[in-house]
């Protein structure tokens, strides 16, 4: 499938007020009118480690504890969410089906994996390894590229105060989203089409992952400050001055959150490549371009035919992550020319491979070569 480079159009969705729980601040995320001819459901899976196939020759492993399933209409009519359960407590639990990260169910269903897409997309970036075979590359990164490739991530069970969170906070009428975070970290960002699949699939954020930067975040900071609106000496002297009043200070904070808070999620270009087509909605996964030291999420959108995002999941990188995915891509633009990368980087050759070492990928390197490198760093 086509990469394009893409923007979040969250057109329709308004900034509700803040609530915050110790070091954790939930922003909620307002539809004015739902998305009804698009549903979704959660699908709870076994309590045991997943994997599923990437490719024909590449599987993905991982920790999977639910799904969710997009039940859409082709002409437009509302859509019931397939598949929920009244009165349960939790969806039932069933085996992961070993297929896919995204499949079919039936002509108007779709069950992917929320976030596995994602990551998946961020591990088999450039996962075939040098293109040509220069003589600094190992004979293993030329026969088997970055197999393996590994990244940590933690359940949103062991972000701490999360949990609280979700059960103490107020779902807002309307809300068909969130945006999360630790100690006034963007966390994560999560979408849906539907108040009511918000509602059911609130408390699935518990499940998500999660990277290191957000846990150890949540881990060490103190309580975040609530931003209150002050509407003293606003001149209020009738209902209709006070309405107008807190009318302006919802309009203020959404635009402070807009502009500062959430600026680098919203405002940064993604490389966005299709996953399905789903009706007159596609399911796609984005990546980042990778800038050093700045904030970077990868993720997965349902967007309808105009671009405008319906379900969006994020997941942050660490900065270990950013300098990993930026190293693969200045690589790749060079054709894995090793002197023309050091150079595009401002860097010697012996300083772009203990780069490469310390990011986990000095096996793509020759060893005598290697050696050589650490050997001049050393010496300097």
């Amino acid at each position: 499938m086509k990469t394009v480079s893409h923007r979040l159009d969250l057109t329709g969705l308004t900034t509700g007020p803040a609530q915050v729980w110790g070091g954790v601040r939930l922003v909620p995320l307002l539809r004015a009118e739902p998305v009804a001819d698009l549903r979704l459901h959660q699908q709870l899976y076994e309590d045991e480690d997943g994997w599923v196939e990437s490719s024909r020759t590449t599987a993905y492993t991982s920790y999977i504890p639910h799904g969710f399933v997009a039940h859409w209409t082709g002409d437009g009519s509302p859509a019931a969410a397939y598949g929920t359960q009244l009165g349960a407590d939790a969806p039932e639990r069933m085996r992961l089906p070993r297929h896919r990260l995204a499949k079919r169910t039936g002509s108007d269903r779709m069950r992917f994996l929320p976030l596995h897409l994602s990551l998946e997309g961020y591990l088999s970036l450039h996962f075939g390894g040098p293109t040509i075979a220069w003589e600094h590359w190992s004979a293993q990164a030329l026969r088997r590229g970055l197999s393996p490739r590994e990244e940590e991530a933690y359940a949103g069970t062991q972000i701490r105060g999360l949990a609280d969170a979700l059960r103490v906070f107020e779902i807002h009428p309307g809300q068909c989203g969130v945006l999360l975070y630790t100690a006034d970290l963007l966390a994560a960002a999560f979408v849906v089409p539907h108040p009511d699949d918000y509602r059911a699939l609130h408390q699935s954020l518990l499940l998500d992952l999660f990277g290191e930067l957000v846990h150890h975040y949540a881990l060490l900071s103190g309580p975040v400050p609530d931003f209150r609106a002050d509407l003293s000496g606003a001149g209020i002297r009738t209902l209709a001055d006070l309405r107008a009043a807190a009318g302006r200070a919802e309009r203020d904070w959404s635009a402070f959150h807009d502009g500062v808070m959430a600026r680098d999620l919203l405002d940064a270009e993604y490389r966005l490549r299709t996953v399905h087509r789903m009706g007159r909605f596609t399911l796609g996964r984005f990546l980042p371009d990778f800038r050093p030291k700045q904030e970077n999420h990868i993720g997965e959108t349902v967007t309808d035919a105009d671009g405008r995002v319906l379900y969006l999941k994020t997941f942050r990188l660490s900065e270990a992550q950013v300098r990993r995915g930026h190293l693969l891509d200045r690589l790749a633009a060079h054709d894995w020319h090793f002197p023309s990368t050091a150079t595009a980087l401002g860097l010697t050759e012996p300083a772009l491979a203990l780069r490469l070492e310390n990011a986990g990928f000095g096996h793509l390197l020759r060893q005598d070569i290697l050696d050589r490198y650490r050997k001049t760093a050393r010496s300097r």
